[in-house]
């Protein structure tokens, strides 16, 4: 008998053995201790989708036992809608982006809790109030960005602009300016919906006296485009640009939109700082700098750029690598290595008190940002309190109008009907 119970005895070891071997080669969470483990990593910020990939070798290399699955959708493509269509095939990542406000509703059933993480306490105030929901965090923000009109400082001086334009006449002066020197004024990527409905509808929310006032109105139905003296007023700056653009702005998308300014093919361009890193790759000596939107003859209050989160890694609530998943995050924000690739490699203005900003790797967009905030002059972000959907709808109203195909009333009315259509879903 003991003879069989040691030759059972064996044959158990050996099976078991035989299972924990099987099991080490999983992944995706699945493994058993010891094995493999893979964080999948759904973003959109397709600006850094190289640096994250260098990253992802450096991670991998102090993480032993750790694989990074990282998936870039964003530029020309819809993220929410690729975001909710990995959701609702099953194939769910364990680290995606939430732009904060209307989207932490949206996405607050998939997300983790982060307030406990050991970054939180570093996190600027400003940055945390996105992602903030019943006195809980539930989001490590990018960095903050800004935009504007980025423009070609070169060819402004080749047009004999001195000053900069700080008032809606000066810009069409200075509009003026370029055209009669053989330039064009404006490259429009007025095929992206976001470029319009998101960040150049905003000026006109962000220009209110208490915005959130407004967009609440607009929730309530109390507030109204039509009539409005800040939209009135913004109407002018969208046709200036309209006016004053390229061709084609309904078939430029936002990478030809960039690679026609970085060529010099255009004086100034709708956009932010996350386009440094592009331009840098088509023209590293390119002269720009950010000037304001302006939508009146009010200096002051037209001298100003809006500023905000970009978007927040979040954890999915459900993901089993939810520890590793906090831990990537806690290194990206904490480790030289990871602090490294936020400065030098995304050029990000960090969100965080303890992470400098680098004048000399933050480059010219991201150094009048810093100018700018620095100097409290800048505009909230606004559209991330619009309804969900609104950035499609928006947009297409929007293009209708450069197209031709609606007056002003008509795209104030069509805006109008589809906020009240889209907060009552």
């Amino acid at each position: 008998m003991k003879k069989y119970g040691k030759l059972l005895l064996g044959l158990m070891l050996a099976f078991s053995t035989l299972l924990a071997a099987c099991g080490g080669n999983s992944e995706g969470g699945q493994g058993a201790e010891g094995g493999t483990k893979t964080i999948k990593i759904f973003q959109f910020k397709v600006e850094i989708a190289e640096a994250m990939n260098k990253m992802k070798a450096e991670y991998e290399a102090e993480h032993p036992g750790i694989k990074l699955d990282i998936q870039t959708v964003g530029g020309g493509s819809d993220y929410g809608a690729a975001l909710k269509a990995k959701f609702a095939s099953g194939d769910e990542p364990d680290i995606f982006n939430v732009g904060g406000y209307r989207d932490l509703n949206t996405w607050s059933e998939n997300i983790e809790d982060l307030s406990d993480q050991p970054w939180v306490e570093d996190v600027l105030d400003v940055a945390k109030e996105p992602m903030t929901k019943d006195g809980k965090l539930y989001g490590q923000p990018f960095g903050l960005e800004g935009y504007g009109f980025i423009y070609n400082k070169d060819l402004f001086e080749q047009a004999g602009i001195t000053e900069l334009p700080k008032t809606i006449t000066e810009l069409e002066t200075a509009a003026k300016k370029l055209q009669d020197a053989g330039i064009t004024p404006f490259a429009n990527g007025y095929q992206e919906t976001w470029i319009l409905a998101n960040h150049l509808l905003n000026i006109p929310f962000a220009h209110q006296a208490d915005p959130d006032a407004f967009v609440n109105g607009m929730n309530e139905g109390t507030e109204k485009l039509a009539g409005n003296a800040k939209f009135d007023d913004w109407m002018r700056l969208f046709d200036l640009t309209i006016q004053y653009g390229q061709k084609n702005p309904l078939t430029t998308d936002y990478n030809t939109e960039i690679t026609t300014f970085a060529s010099g093919e255009a004086a100034m361009t709708q956009n932010g700082n996350w386009t440094q890193v592009q331009i840098d790759g088509i023209n590293p000596d390119l002269n720009i700098g950010l000037l304001p939107m302006p939508i009146n003859d009010n200096a002051e209050e037209n001298d100003k750029l809006p500023v905000g989160v970009p978007n927040n890694w979040v954890v999915n609530n459900k993901s089993n690598v939810k520890p590793e998943a906090k831990e990537f995050l806690n290194w990206l924000v904490t480790s030289e290595t990871g602090k490294r690739y936020i400065t030098d490699e995304f050029k990000f203005i960090p969100a965080f008190k303890s992470i400098e900003s680098k004048s000399e790797t933050l480059g010219d967009l991201g150094n009048d940002i810093v100018k700018y905030s620095q100097e409290n002059k800048t505009l909230s972000w606004e559209f991330n309190k619009f309804p969900d959907g609104g950035m499609n709808e928006f947009g297409s109203q929007m293009q209708g109008y450069v197209a031709g195909n609606v007056d002003k009333n008509g795209l104030f009315e069509g805006i109008q009907k589809s906020w009240e259509s889209l907060k009552a879903k």
